[in-house]
């Protein structure tokens, strides 16, 4: 049950956090209100969606209202806090520290599905990574763009050293729960300093 909750907070939080930065991207895009919501949608739901399928699972996100639910309630969310409170997207705090929490909560559903699946290290880190950015990656190539997680900011490898801290937890004798905590915590706190530092992984001409 400790378990089942855990996932669920965790999922909920990525939901909602990410249905806000793919609206916040889509109004910043000038995007109609059809194209805010599908936008916000997609970013909440995509990454789950993704993992759930390589796990060869029905993607919660299909079976469950729930989600949905929770995805619509982030993107209109947004609208409340662009529109009421007249939140200044042009901020890219705005968009990025929402989007590093739901980095953080997915990172850890992602790396929960994996390890309850039986995969191994590699797969943990692999389905961790996806359903942490593959929302992000959908939204992008959706509005037209190469994905920022293959071109800007140390984005996905916070992922990546979330899932594994996630892995050595496990392996140094810690329950689920806590190897969950600490994967989340990890990875929101090195996307926070990733932000404020503007770390980038170098590139090639």
């Amino acid at each position: 049950m400790m378990e089942f909750s855990i996932f669920q907070i965790m999922n909920i939080i990525g939901i909602i956090a990410f249905a806000i930065t793919g609206a916040l991207k889509a109004i910043e895009e000038k995007l109609d209100l059809l194209g805010i919501t599908v936008l916000g949608i997609l970013t909440a739901l995509g990454g789950g969606i993704t993992r759930d399928l390589l796990v060869n699972h029905i993607p919660t996100a299909l079976k469950s209202i729930s989600d949905m639910s929770f995805a619509i309630f982030g993107v209109w969310l947004a609208l409340i806090f662009y529109k009421i409170f007249g939140l200044d997207i042009k901020n890219r705090y705005i968009i990025l520290i929402p989007d590093a929490i739901g980095l953080a909560a997915f990172t850890t559903t992602g790396a929960m599905i994996a390890y309850n699946a039986g995969v191994s290290v590699f797969g943990i880190v692999i389905l961790a990574t996806l359903t942490g950015v593959g929302g992000g990656i959908i939204s992008d190539v959706l509005l037209g763009k190469v994905p920022s997680v293959l071109r800007d900011d140390f984005y996905a490898s916070c992922a990546i050293i979330g899932a594994v801290i996630f892995y050595i937890s496990l392996l140094s004798g810690l329950s689920l729960e806590v190897s969950s905590f600490i994967c989340s915590l990890s990875v929101l706190m090195i996307r926070i300093v990733a932000i404020l530092y503007q770390w980038k992984l170098p590139k090639f001409d």
